[in-house]
């Protein structure tokens, strides 16, 4: 019986032990026009034993700003966003080694591509500048085809600075994969396309627009896990909608904001839910620098809980591990992604005082 108690105690003492060091593997695009950065980077971290190494770089990628993996690990795609001359990468990827190969890369089809989005059979990219999106076909081996289909958008705001012409800013597939929602920021527009797998010319068909507040700016959303609710942070005011979609149609259910303090300027960027969908996270650039805390309720609306700098400034974009323990934010202006732990039952984060220094990060994956 006393050999049985200790090997009891040893089992749980090892599986302690793993659970402290327990490994992550991070993806980041990032600018590399800077200078600070050599392309896309691969890391291990093990936060609880504050450890974090470089894995890999993929070197000679122009801007990979945001990259997209194939839901198998074995491709990944990057945008290389310029405003002329821009190209869409395509790459191998290996993920028990730990490597990235060049495959091939294709004309975007349009100038500033700034978000990338895969599906078993396409790529498809939003370009910023010219305000359209792309669908690119995918073949056997990985590699890109050109451009299958090309939709302009039109259109234009109130802020003659920043809306004088469409920006589409995000391209995100429901998660049931059947419709793609669409962010414009110049026309403050959040449009639904229906997504057809056979299609070419018409791989992308248009199902439902919504008009949101003038002057917002739509930028980037995130999904419930059933896709009836869709959260949208809005860049140049802050503004947090939350919106019903059934069938692909919306409807808006709830305006809130990331904007907790006077004379700040504001430039939203990135939101996330947890994967347990009880907390929502929004980051906040401009003078603010902070990323915000939303508890959700049963019927998908947001209570503001708290908000807390991010440790740098540029605060692009962020990601949650995918056990919910720890939110890792890029801070693109300071060169560094800050570690946070996070609170499963109130959401509060707390700075580890870990940080990884990398030029530009702009997009964060686990994998």
């Amino acid at each position: 019986m006393r050999k049985i108690g200790l090997t009891l105690l040893l089992c749980v003492s090892l599986l302690a032990v793993q659970a402290q060091n327990k490994h992550y593997r991070l993806l980041v695009g990032t600018y590399t026009n800077p200078g600070k950065s050599e392309g896309i980077y691969l890391y291990d971290l093990a936060p609880e034993s504050k450890t974090c190494t470089q894995k890999f770089v993929a070197k000679g990628v122009e801007n990979p700003s945001f990259v997209a993996l194939t839901k198998d690990h074995k491709y990944l795609y990057s945008v290389n966003q310029n405003q002329t001359n821009a190209t869409i990468s395509a790459f191998s990827f290996d993920e028990k080694n730990g490597t990235i190969t060049f495959i091939n890369k294709v004309d975007a089809r349009g100038e500033g591509p700034c978000y990338i989005t895969v599906t078993d059979h396409h790529v498809i990219t939003a370009n910023y500048n010219s305000g359209s999106l792309c669908v690119f076909g995918r073949k056997a081996n990985g590699s890109l085809t050109d451009a299958q289909q090309v939709i302009q958008h039109t259109g234009s705001s109130v802020n003659k600075d920043r809306q004088s012409t469409p920006h589409v800013h995000q391209t995100i597939f429901s998660p049931d994969g059947k419709y793609l929602a669409v962010n414009d920021l110049g026309t403050d527009k959040i449009t639904i396309y229906k997504y057809n797998i056979n299609g070419t010319s018409r791989t992308l068909i248009l199902n439902d627009s919504l008009k949101v507040k003038a002057g917002s700016g739509p930028r980037h959303v995130t999904f419930s896990k059933d896709g009836k609710r869709v959260y949208l942070i809005q860049e140049l005011d802050g503004t947090l909608s939350v919106m019903q979609m059934n069938e692909g149609k919306l409807k808006l259910l709830q305006e809130t904001s990331v904007v907790k303090k006077s004379n700040i300027e504001t430039g939203a960027a990135d939101i996330h839910l947890s994967p347990d969908g009880k907390f929502l996270y929004a980051t906040n650039r401009g003078t603010a620098n902070d990323i915000s805390c939303f508890s959700v309720g049963k019927n998908g609306t947001l209570t503001y809980k708290n908000q807390v700098s991010t440790g740098g400034d540029g605060p692009r974009n962020f990601t949650i591990s995918p056990d919910g323990k720890y939110v890792l934010v890029g801070n693109q202006k300071t060169d560094n992604i800050v570690i946070f732990k996070r609170n499963a039952i109130t959401g509060q984060l707390f700075p580890t005082g870990q940080q990884i220094k990398v030029g530009a990060p702009v997009c964060l994956v686990f994998y």
